[in-house]
């Protein structure tokens, strides 16, 4: 996101600030209350916000995502959260959710920033990958998915053109470009989807009753990309 190359090779200036900060606290599994102690990965969307929790390090450790809207911050990253904002924003939240905000004591924040879309990524010798090249919102947690894609296509087409950097590189954009523009943009999409309120947010949380944990048909293209 904050790479110098970029600015060099593409000069598109700063981040995208898209208004939504997240901050994150781990718990040890055995401080979460039972009741909203999943195996699972969950989601609790509601008017500009969504709390995300699952487990880490082999069920050892718990870790909390909060989601909301603020016009307060510019840009950061890694700074430490004000609780009382946070609680503010979830205040109507459902009990779970607060279950999960009343344990934490201390949070990490970060603001949400991405970039559009490019077409080149590349100059001369050097090019980019992953966030460099295409910084993505967290909401299919799939930054680093494609920064794992990027570098299998490039360590094939390099292999294939014999290390020649010019066509390597003009073939790695034109393979990468489309499916990674794609994976930014719907990330977006998938902010304002937990994020919204009325009659949408009602539309959303039915079209979602209706379908199984399991279910991944809406997202399978995400895991298939090479």
């Amino acid at each position: 996101l904050w790479s110098e190359i970029r600015t060099k090779i593409v000069g598109d200036g700063k981040p995208r600030v898209s208004g939504h900060v997240a901050y994150r606290a781990v718990l040890p599994v055995e401080e979460v209350p039972k009741e909203v102690c999943s195996d699972d990965v969950v989601l609790w969307a509601g008017p500009k916000t969504h709390l995300v929790h699952y487990k880490l390090r082999r069920g050892e450790l718990f870790n909390i995502v909060a989601v909301f809207h603020s016009d307060k911050y510019e840009e950061g990253w890694d700074a430490f959260g004000d609780p009382e904002e946070l609680n503010k924003r979830f205040q109507n939240e459902r009990p779970e959710v607060h279950m999960l905000l009343d344990k934490i004591e201390d949070w990490r924040m970060w603001v949400l920033c991405d970039r559009e879309p490019v077409k080149y990524w590349s100059k001369g010798k050097v090019t980019l990958l992953g966030d460099a090249a295409h910084p993505m919102l967290q909401y299919l947690a799939a930054g680093a998915g494609m920064a794992i894609e990027d570098s299998v296509v490039l360590s094939k087409l390099l292999k294939k053109n014999n290390g020649d950097t010019a066509n390597t590189f003009k073939a790695y954009e034109a393979a990468r470009y489309l499916r990674t523009g794609r994976v930014q943009t719907t990330a977006r999409i998938y902010g304002d989807i937990y994020h919204a309120s009325g009659v949408v947010g009602e539309l959303r949380s039915l079209m979602l009753s209706g379908r199984s944990p399991t279910n991944y048909e809406g997202v399978a293209w995400l895991y298939d990309g090479i």
